[in-house]
């Protein structure tokens, strides 16, 4: 019996690392005003695999399958097709709304360090803001995130619809811009001679092949160079990208927040502005996160088949297996150790009561119901990292009092719950 490849068990020490980690992600997405949203895992297969969603890029790597009544189905490749079906199924929602997100996705492709098969993902998703704003927003959310995290990180983005005027300006024809893309996007993983052998392999033509070659060649493509020298002054792609880039560099975000012209990231329904988030020191190679602004997924399963409907969207994920990854070998705040109840003579209903108490007040408690000697449970706790042990016998529990036993100092005493309290819940408790 093993687990299927690319999926594991988490329990005891990991498990509580990667729940600290949640809960420094959905710390930071309160504060930033998103609310939690939880979408449905098992999806119809025709709207996963449309031209509205993942399209034919993520068709190979989806997990498809039939119910008894032969619907077919698709588990979710990811959370942000989910979330734009929740928008389309709930016209009432009001504008413009946020939500956050933390679920299990799947993807049946390759299995490498921080790439799973059925894995967490945490998004954060807003719809219903047209500006600027809302990217930088996201930015500005990831740059924090990972502040909290102690990871320094270098986020680069780019535009589509900017990416799309400078290739046509280097003569590649605009049905073909979208499979251009995905091979520039690669860029970093194949080098110079790789692309240009995917573009070959593509078949485009002579011209757009140098082009884009040429555009891999310039010594300067930082923005304001690339826009004077294809003429791109006043096109609606430099307005989006100078607007974001504006606010970054208001906001001192500019040199964590870097301008990429070759990023354009792999699903085609992002429009506009898209973003990446890797490890600034180099060590780790694979994305810790990303999104983009994807406006025209929701108005058109609403029928507004263009993208000036209110339903503009912007959205980041991180990947937290990436990050979990990274943070392996780095030390993290463990969860306090609990307070052992021991009974001595006591029955299980007075022992319990000892334990609701103590809970009560927000202490961890273990119960120690093994029937060992006495002597023996101790012995064991001395080598656990177990700090405190109470002992609940029946003349003791009577007089509402209990043995506390210190077992980094060796001392032990008789004392009231509301003092044992007082001792150890500062401890413990907040």
């Amino acid at each position: 019996m093993q687990n299927v490849k690319g999926t594991y068990d988490y329990f005891g020490r990991e498990q509580a690392r990667r729940r600290q980690i949640q809960n420094i992600l959905r710390n930071k997405f309160e504060l930033y005003d998103f609310d939690e949203m939880v979408t449905t895992e098992l999806t119809e297969l025709d709207f996963l695999t449309s031209k509205y969603a993942g399209g034919d890029e993520i068709v190979k790597e989806m997990y498809q399958l039939t119910d008894q009544r032969k619907r077919r189905l698709g588990l979710r490749y990811d959370l942000t097709i989910p979330f734009a079906k929740v928008i389309a199924l709930n016209p009432g929602i009001e504008l413009p709304f946020k939500r956050y997100e933390m679920g299990k996705v799947f993807r049946d492709g390759p299995v490498k360090r921080g790439r799973l098969r059925e894995f967490l993902q945490c998004d954060v998703d807003m719809v219903g803001v047209r500006g600027p704003e809302a990217e930088v927003e996201l930015m500005q959310l990831a740059v924090d995130v990972f502040g909290a995290l102690d990871i320094a990180v270098v986020l680069k983005w780019n535009n589509r619809r900017f990416l799309a005027e400078v290739l046509e300006a280097v003569s590649v024809q605009a049905e073909d811009t979208s499979s251009v893309m995905l091979t520039l996007d690669k860029l970093a993983k194949i080098g110079v001679i790789g692309v240009k052998e995917e573009l070959l392999e593509k078949g485009f033509s002579d011209n757009a092949t140098r082009g884009v070659m040429g555009l891999l060649e310039l010594e300067d493509v930082s923005l304001e160079a690339i826009v004077l020298k294809y003429g791109l002054q006043g096109s609606e792609g430099a307005l989006e990208v100078l607007a974001v880039r504006n606010i970054l560099r208001e906001l001192g975000l500019e040199k964590t927040c870097v301008f990429d012209l070759f990023l354009s990231r792999g699903l085609s329904f992002y429009t506009g502005t898209v973003y990446e988030i890797f490890d600034a020191t180099g060590g780790y190679a694979s994305s810790l996160g990303g999104g983009g602004r994807y406006d025209a997924i929701i108005g058109k399963l609403v029928g507004k088949d263009d993208t000036e409907s209110e339903y503009s969207a912007v959205g980041l994920s991180f990947g937290i297996e990436s990050i979990m990854a990274l943070l392996e070998e780095r030390a993290y705040e463990a969860v306090p150790a609990p307070v052992v109840l021991i009974p001595v003579g006591v029955s299980a209903v007075e022992l319990l009561q000892t334990a609701a108490e103590l809970r009560a007040a927000g202490l961890r408690v273990r119960l120690d119901t093994s029937g060992r000697k006495l002597k023996n449970i101790l012995a064991s706790l001395a080598n656990s990292g177990i700090r405190y042990a109470v002992l609940v016998g029946e003349t003791e529990w009577k007089a509402g009092m209990v043995r506390l036993k210190d077992m980094e100092e060796w001392v032990e005493r008789d004392m009231s719950m509301d003092e044992l309290l007082y001792r150890i819940a500062d401890k413990y408790v907040g």
